[in-house]
């Protein structure tokens, strides 16, 4: 640092003083702003890198300086551009008493426009090359005007719960079997319908990036095991779902609904199931980038959106909405929602509006929030005319060990 101020000295400007000592110029302003810091520059003005903040002056009767006192600070930085990927958060300023800016904070985030362009630019480059499942023959006896809808949310796959603290163990393993296990039980008690519709109704995965926080708040989450293992046993179990759905149903829509944990996790997997089930013509996947979806059954219309954009009260009307034609054509319209963990049914003059509980144990901000909500999950059968005819409900203790074959989820996860 003595150095750079001697030479500094000497040459009279960073540039030559930089090709004296042979150092790149960049780097000797570094070293001669360091100097200045330890006084090793003196204080003439206006030492390198720094700015004059005051000057004070004595003077004698006849206006001669008798002394002079100069005070300096840094000097300010090059004019702030966001960073590559990153969107403006806020800004907080410090002004006067005339409004002018003394000091400004400038919060970025991560652009999430421009995180969903990658990801569905790396998703169109990637599914090109998955494999296609062949396509199988379905069931030879069904009931053609009954559709089985499978209906699923908040599974939260990588979360993490032990039981003194929350009441119920959770992780990755139970997560898994019993997933498996509730749907051999309700595909063994539904009816033999026509059509499934496996409405997983968002938030299947606890934490969507390698940090164990929500995307939007970044609040701390209680995760078990890495990323690329959740997201490794998250396939497996959906596409081992989905080979027991088709055994039963001649045809199988999946939804993966957008949730407020899983937004990105959640359109890797609408893209790479519809990809992967592209040439098995019984398999039809929404992979819509919308957070709002629709299936139309006859006269019979089901509506689905997570529940963290548009709740109960007012899911409704924006359901109508965007997916009016559909709407207009229907006798029977039901809407399904999750993310509040819990049961609840609101009849409104467009539609049955339904809320889901989970299957998924609470973690410890639940249980300490006191948010005692049960668990379960239903199969609800509707007729193409008239509507709902039929629903099951089924909690984890009524289905535990259902899948009990040579290969159960318990085991695969361990």
């Amino acid at each position: 640092m003595r150095s750079a101020a001697e030479a500094y000295r000497k040459y009279g400007s960073i540039t030559a003083a930089a090709r004296a000592l042979g150092l790149k110029r960049q780097t000797f302003r570094s070293r001669l702003h360091r100097a200045a810091e330890c006084g090793m520059c003196g204080t003439d003005p206006v030492i390198p890198g720094f700015s004059i903040r005051q000057v004070s002056t004595t003077e004698d009767a006849e206006g001669r300086v008798e002394k002079r006192h100069i005070q300096q600070r840094r000097a300010s930085g090059q004019p702030f551009t966001l960073p590559a990927g990153m969107a403006l958060k806020g800004v907080t300023a410090l002004v006067d008493a005339d409004g002018r800016v003394i000091h400004k904070h400038v919060m970025a985030r991560a652009d999430a426009d421009r995180q969903a362009a990658v990801f569905a630019a790396a998703t169109a480059a990637l599914k090109d090359g998955l494999p296609r499942i062949a396509p199988t023959d379905g069931p030879p006896i069904v009931i053609g005007d009954l559709l089985n809808l499978y209906a699923v949310t908040d599974n939260h796959f990588g979360m993490l719960a032990w039981r003194e603290e929350t009441g119920s163990d959770y992780d990755l393993r139970i997560a898994e079997r019993l997933l498996v296990d509730w749907f051999a039980a309700a595909i063994e008690t539904a009816p033999q319908a026509h059509t499934a519709v496996l409405a997983q109704i968002g938030d299947l995965m606890h934490h969507d990036a390698l940090e164990s926080v929500t995307p939007l708040h970044r609040h701390v989450l209680d995760a078990d095991s890495r990323l690329q293992k959740v997201i490794r046993i998250v396939i497996r179990t959906i596409r081992r779902v989905i080979d027991m759905l088709l055994q039963r149903h001649r045809h199988v829509h999946i939804i993966m609904a957008s949730g407020n944990h899983d937004p990105a996790s959640s359109a890797w997997l609408r893209e790479m199931l519809a990809a992967m089930y592209e040439t098995e013509t019984r398999v039809s996947v929404d992979n819509s980038p919308s957070l709002y979806y629709a299936y139309e059954w006859g006269s019979t219309a089901l509506f689905f959106h997570h529940g963290h954009r548009r709740g109960i009260g007012n899911v409704d009307a924006t359901l109508a909405g965007q997916f009016r034609e559909i709407f207009g054509r229907s006798r029977h319209a039901y809407a399904h929602i999750g993310h509040l963990h819990s049961d609840e049914g609101r009849k409104s003059a467009l539609m049955y509006v339904e809320r889901h509980e989970t299957l998924a144990a609470p973690d410890a901000f639940a249980a300490g929030g006191g948010w005692l909500s049960g668990r379960s999950a239903k199969v609800i059968t509707y007729h193409r005319d008239h509507g709902e005819v039929f629903r099951s409900t089924l909690r984890p203790e009524m289905v535990a060990g259902a899948a009990n074959d040579n290969n159960p989820a318990g085991e695969m996860a361990a």
